[in-house]
């Protein structure tokens, strides 16, 4: 493989570079202006994956998301229509690269939340229960999703539906979690327990339930 020219090299990296800048999505742009709430001092990251009922999305201020991001809202075929914001996503959060975020009845991301790279959260479930109709095709269930103020979700980490995470919980990279837990916990396996939580005074160990 021939190397290329370090000009040819360098023309590239800077046209990548002024495309990811004016493709990325900023308060007040065109694409902003199509969101429910689109904060000041927000950056959503070009490219995205997928963006799908962007009028049923709040982001707050001053948060950024990577590149690669979904973020959707309701069916295809009822993306486009109105309705009050089903996805909240707070001030000052840092949501890493490739995150997925799927809501169909109401996900809450509270303020100063930041997230590893490739985390999926998602408020809907397919069933299963039809031994004969495809899994993807059967009726699906919904469940609200919160997660908690200044809270931590390492790389990989998988937030299920129903699932209410208190303030300032850390869930560990490759988690998949459902349930709720309480304020200053750790959350870490698969599935999720509760491994840490704090007193009140200092941060203990929750013993492994008896089997």
């Amino acid at each position: 493989m021939l190397a290329v020219p370090a000009f040819v090299a360098d023309l590239i990296q800077r046209a990548w570079d002024a495309t990811v800048r004016h493709g990325s999505i900023r308060a007040k742009t065109r694409a902003a202006k199509r969101f429910a709430r689109f904060g000041e001092g927000t950056v959503l990251l070009f490219p995205t994956t997928a963006l799908m009922g962007e009028q049923r999305i709040e982001i707050g201020a001053h948060t950024h998301i990577g590149p690669l991001a979904t973020l959707s809202t309701g069916m295809p075929t009822t993306a486009h229509l109105a309705g009050p914001p089903i996805l909240t996503i707070g001030d000052r959060c840092l949501l890493g690269k490739g995150i997925g975020i799927v809501a169909h009845e109401r996900i809450e991301i509270g303020d100063d939340v930041f997230t590893g790279h490739f985390v999926y959260i998602t408020d809907q479930n397919h069933g299963y229960e039809d031994l004969v109709e495809p899994i993807g095709v059967q009726m699906w269930t919904n469940a609200p999703v919160t997660i908690g103020e200044g809270s931590w979700l390492g790389h990989g980490a998988v937030i299920l539906p129903g699932t209410r995470l208190g303030r300032h919980t850390v869930v560990a990279a490759g988690a998949v979690v459902r349930g709720e837990f309480p304020d200053h916990a750790v959350l870490a396996g698969v599935p999720a327990r509760l491994v840490r939580r704090h007193d009140g005074e200092r941060w203990v160990r929750v013993p492994r339930p008896e089997a």
